[in-house]
């Protein structure tokens, strides 16, 4: 638009100069013609968002006075008149910048008349409005698309902010619900195993100095382990069982006879992903914690089993069991009631559920429990 504009005016200065070579108005025409390139060149070009914005309609009025002397003494100035039209509305409120194009289009209008030598007309006086209408039309719809764009490219970022606000803090209940479970199937179990044990040997203490003993360096024996679990969970939260072990069928054994439980691997081992080997390890340890704590069971069987597309753990006792339908001891979530301790089998389905197994409970009063964890061998 720029560019059209000082086009047009030196289009129409050389129709000047050549339809009159030289006469009175001639050096007003040529002072007028550099005034007028100066100030759309202090203004549009280097503004208006570089021009405060107290001096923009001064300086339009001034460049409209300034043209609007120009077609007054050389008529042929005239079409300068449609990049103005675009100035006008870029700079001016909309009802400001209407009623400018009106003023800017009579003086067209009046311009083209005077130049006609044939008579009357009436394209003179339709095709300047028209091209008024069209530019004022095409400006108009244009700023109703960019201010729909800008609308759109607002909401954009504020849903992604919002999305991004979102994320973080699902990420961050999310890392506070995995290291809840990690301190429960680690410190927590570890320290009731080492209260119940200790209370034991206060109850035997006088009775049975010897089996007393044996409670408290069983104690002390889960007190060094849990030390180390301690580590572990601080270094990069891998059980210390797997770390030890050196593999899930011998971190499952350690957690089996710790707990005086049997073991068995069923099908043919498959390297595992190591967090598809933690999750089971935990989820043995929970499992087992909770045979101790509230089965009452004198037996307790830990199967893994490797089919062709999962991997499954089996913990069974011959305990009391418990009606599925109902929440068994130990299985409240951390935060709902308080006196409760511990994740339980909430904190093992979430395990599972993250590596897009199952897991599955049949128990029944009196007739012992097996809990089950499928996980798929395509979990990498």
């Amino acid at each position: 638009m720029h560019a059209a504009f000082f086009l047009l005016l030196g289009a129409s200065l050389a129709r000047y100069l050549l339809r009159h070579p030289w006469e009175i108005r001639s050096p007003w025409i040529i002072g007028l013609s550099a005034a007028l390139t100066l100030l759309y060149v202090l203004g549009p070009v280097f503004g208006p968002r570089a021009t405060p914005r107290r001096f923009v309609r001064p300086w339009l009025f001034t460049v409209v006075t300034v043209w609007t002397v120009l077609v007054v003494l050389a008529p042929s100035f005239a079409w300068c008149a449609v990049p103005l039209f675009y100035t006008g509305l870029r700079t001016l409120p909309m009802r400001a910048a209407i009623g400018l194009v009106v003023l800017l289009t009579v003086f067209v209008v009046t311009a083209q008349v005077q130049l006609s030598h044939g008579g009357f007309d009436p394209n003179l006086v339709i095709a300047p409005p028209a091209v008024a209408a069209i530019a004022t039309a095409v400006f108009v719809h244009a700023e109703r698309l960019v201010t729909r764009q800008r609308a759109l490219i607002e909401d954009l970022i504020r849903t992604r902010r919002e999305l991004a606000a979102t994320e973080r803090r699902e990420g961050t209940l999310a890392e506070r619900q995995r290291l809840a479970m990690e301190i429960h199937d680690t410190l927590a179990q570890g320290l009731s195993s080492q209260q119940m044990l200790l209370q034991a040997a206060d109850r035997t203490w006088d009775t049975d100095p010897q089996a007393a003993r044996r409670h408290v360096r069983t104690a002390g024996s889960i007190a060094e382990h849990n030390l180390a679990e301690a580590r572990r969970f601080v270094h990069d939260l891998a059980p210390a069982d797997l770390a030890e072990g050196g593999s899930l069928e011998e971190a499952l054994r350690t957690v089996a006879a710790r707990e005086s439980a049997g073991f068995r691997v069923d099908g043919t081992p498959v390297a595992l992903p190591d967090r598809v080997q933690s999750a089971l390890v935990r989820i043995a340890q929970g499992a087992l914690a909770n045979v101790r704590e509230h089965a009452g069971a004198t037996t307790a069987a830990v199967t893994l089993t490797y089919l062709d597309d999962q991997v499954v753990l089996d913990v069974a006792d011959d305990g009391r069991g418990f009606d599925p339908g109902q929440s068994p001891p130990g299985s409240a979530p951390y935060d709902t009631e308080p006196g409760v301790r511990g994740h339980g089998l909430p904190a093992m389905r979430a395990r599972v559920r993250q590596l897009g197994g199952t897991l599955t409970v049949e128990s029944a009063p009196d007739e012992g429990t097996v809990l089950s964890a499928a996980i798929p061998l395509e979990v990498s």
